[in-house]
């Protein structure tokens, strides 16, 4: 038996709608790897027969995943190189990869990625919200109350929000935005690189209206883009003390009783107590 170098997984962002954004390099990889796992053979099957390629290939979703590793690290130990590719855009971003490139760091298997098109980037690039900072958070849950439990936990975070939504929830995910966040910018993306790409801009209300006059805008997938809450103001933050405030009321000419009661609204405790707490201030001064 010869000796061989183990081969290298190649993990390649593959087009997500136009076939002229496949990257040189990519194709390249494509064209060397001995077989390639696909997300779906039917549909990678097409760009491999518009690349003029033909190669073994396999599939890896999110329901066989796990049971492709030791299959592939197999393929790995025996000197094959493998292109990992998933149906749109780069693979494990809220697509399947996850598990196998974990798996196979772990066995210390060479990895390489491939860089290229990614919807959320590109949705990002062109949308005109602040990109300095955003959070991605993938799909949104298909269920209503877990979508709307989810977007409450999002609503006070001052990044900039991303999802991924489907086209026949993307008017419910709207609604939940107009119950959570509403007012806010909001950028929805769909169809991006393709001939309808669409920049649609607007409050989660105005973009219902938008959706509900024209339902052709609903079609596609979509990117949705939200500004992210305003920064809360410093002074918002800042706790004054019981004694300060207790000072302040007396200074301004409020009487002790009073002020006890103001105290006991604002601070919580029985006025009682903040009216023998003033008393003994205003001894002190």
């Amino acid at each position: 038996m010869t000796d061989h170098n183990p081969g290298t997984l190649y993990v390649v962002a593959t087009p997500i709608g136009n076939l002229d954004d496949l990257t040189t390099r990519a194709i390249k990889v494509l064209s060397q790897v001995t077989r390639i796992a696909a997300e779906d053979t039917r549909h990678s099957g097409r760009l491999l027969t518009h690349l003029g390629l033909n190669k073994p290939m396999l599939s890896l979703h999110e329901h066989n995943e796990a049971r492709r590793v030791d299959t592939l690290d197999g393929y790995l130990a025996a000197g094959e190189d493998i292109a990992l590719i998933s149906d749109a855009g780069t693979p494990l971003i809220s697509d399947p990869g996850f598990v196998l490139v974990r798996e196979l760091r772990a066995r210390n298997r060479h990895i390489v990625p491939i860089p290229g098109p990614c919807a959320l980037i590109t949705a990002l690039s062109g949308a005109g919200l602040p990109t300095d900072k955003f959070v991605f958070a993938g799909f949104l849950p298909a269920k209503s109350g877990a979508r709307r439990q989810a977007l409450e936990g999002w609503k006070a975070r001052e990044e900039t929000l991303v999802f991924y939504e489907s086209p026949h929830r993307i008017v419910h995910t709207l609604e939940a935005l107009q119950e959570q966040m509403a007012g806010r910018d909001v950028v929805l993306a769909r169809e991006l690189t393709k001939t309808f790409e669409t920049f649609l801009h607007g409050t989660p209300e105005s973009l219902l209206e938008q959706l509900a006059a024209d339902p052709n805008q609903a079609r596609g997938e979509f990117v949705v883009i939200v500004a992210g809450a305003p920064p809360v103001e410093q002074s918002e933050h800042q706790d004054i003390s019981a004694d300060a405030l207790l000072a302040a009321l007396l200074a301004e000419g409020v009487g002790v009783k009073q002020s006890a009661a103001i105290a006991a609204r604002m601070l919580g405790g029985r006025k009682q107590v903040w009216y023998a707490r003033l008393q003994a201030i205003k001894g002190e001064h």
